[in-house]
């Protein structure tokens, strides 16, 4: 039973292969289109819904994995800087705060799907004007919603956390493998396995 995920994210790549599942990458093109008055649960399921739905048109006989993560503080989604600046006023926002983490995810299989979005709270420490952009430099925060990655330096400025740390990284994992197996998934055999 083909397995792909439609992302090019390397760190849902990474949690994949990390919980040792074989499977394919072909990343989504959609233009990502989300509703007026959307809540961020809905906003996420419905973007990773319409990620795996275009690369199952092009393969109905697998199971696809579509994903999408937002950074939401004081109601409002920050998404990916387009500049430095935006990076700094992301990060400096969020300094000695707690913001939410959503991710949706959407798994298609032939016969069935499932949709389900996990919300994490992530609190960091007062960060300096100094660390903030110490951290920019590093080029880390360019990709990444919310101007930081909880899985590379990002890691520094993080106080607590509340929910899945995985879903923050871009997957929550241990719930993406027990729907897959809910949806009767099985990992197909590799040569040599």
């Amino acid at each position: 039973m083909k397995l792909i995920l439609a992302s090019s994210s390397p760190r849902r790549k990474q949690l994949l292969n990390m919980a040792g599942l074989h499977f394919d990458i072909l990343a989504s093109e959609i233009d990502e289109h989300i509703q007026a008055n959307q809540t961020p649960e809905e906003m996420v399921q419905s973007l990773a819904y319409q990620k795996a739905k275009e690369v199952q048109r092009k393969h109905p006989d697998a199971y696809v994995i579509g994903a999408d993560t937002i950074v939401v503080h004081e109601g409002q989604a920050l998404g990916k800087p387009k500049t430095k600046q935006e990076a700094f006023e992301m990060l400096n926002r969020l300094s000695g705060q707690t913001h939410e983490v959503f991710t949706g995810v959407a798994i298609l299989s032939p016969e069935k799907e499932t949709v389900f979005a996990e919300r994490t709270a992530v609190t960091f420490w007062d960060m300096t004007k100094e660390e903030i952009w110490e951290y920019i430099e590093t080029g880390e925060p360019m990709d990444k919603s919310g101007a930081y990655g909880i899985q590379g330096k990002g890691a520094l400025f993080v106080k607590q956390i509340v929910g899945d740390y995985f879903s923050v990284v871009g997957l929550p994992l241990s719930r993406t493998i027990r729907e897959l197996k809910k949806l009767d998934w099985k990992q197909e055999e590799r040569n040599g396995e």
